[in-house]
């Protein structure tokens, strides 16, 4: 079925008590993943965002946090593991960088969520912005790329978007001769609609 189709289908089933989101899972076919290059992580700006808020920490003079705090999570690992789950994405400024992989980058790498660079002259609040439209597309350790494609208070064809932004940016990102062998398209509780790709 196409997209329109397995969205109209989640929007009859069963309602739930709150706003669920809807989710992509891309099973992909002919991938090795023992080799590194055929692994990736990237982030893609939704044509209509999440549907949801997202936590975006600046680290910076100016920012959510600063050096100090930093360099306290250094001694409080328990601080720095919290700190790691609270956001979903963190922008920080270029002389912090170096600081921050040392003291977080075990916490955030492997969860794909190490800060990216506060560009000169661009605005923080641009950046962040963008942040909150995106989501992060992982390929690791299953042949399964699984994300965020908006909620259920967004409308149909918002959601239709995202969907193929989500896919078409899958499908650049692959390694040559890998293929999709499948998608679906599901709501938090309910069952996977597969899709045509």
């Amino acid at each position: 079925m196409n997209i329109d189709e397995a969205i109209k289908q989640l929007r009859e089933a069963k309602k739930r008590e709150f706003n669920q989101s809807i989710d992509l899972v891309v099973n992909l076919k002919n991938i090795d993943l023992k080799r590194p290059e055929n692994k990736f992580a990237k982030r893609v700006v939704l044509p209509n965002g999440r549907g949801k808020e997202v936590a975006v920490c600046i680290i910076g003079e100016k920012g959510d946090i600063g050096k100090a705090d930093i360099e306290s999570f250094e001694r409080d690992k328990k601080a720095a593991k919290k700190f790691a789950k609270k956001y979903e994405f963190y922008l920080c400024e270029a002389p912090l960088m170096p600081l921050v992989g040392k003291v977080l980058g075990r916490y955030l790498a492997p969860k794909g969520k190490m800060p990216e660079i506060l560009l000169p002259g661009r605005s923080p609040e641009a950046m962040v912005n963008e942040l909150k439209k995106s989501i992060r597309l992982r390929l690791r350790d299953a042949p399964t790329i699984q994300t965020i494609v908006g909620n259920e208070a967004m409308n149909d064809n918002e959601i239709k978007e995202n969907a193929e932004r989500a896919l078409e940016e899958i499908k650049k990102a692959l390694p040559q001769k890998v293929g999709i062998k499948n998608a679906y398209i599901k709501t938090t509780m309910g069952k996977p609609l597969k899709i045509g790709v």
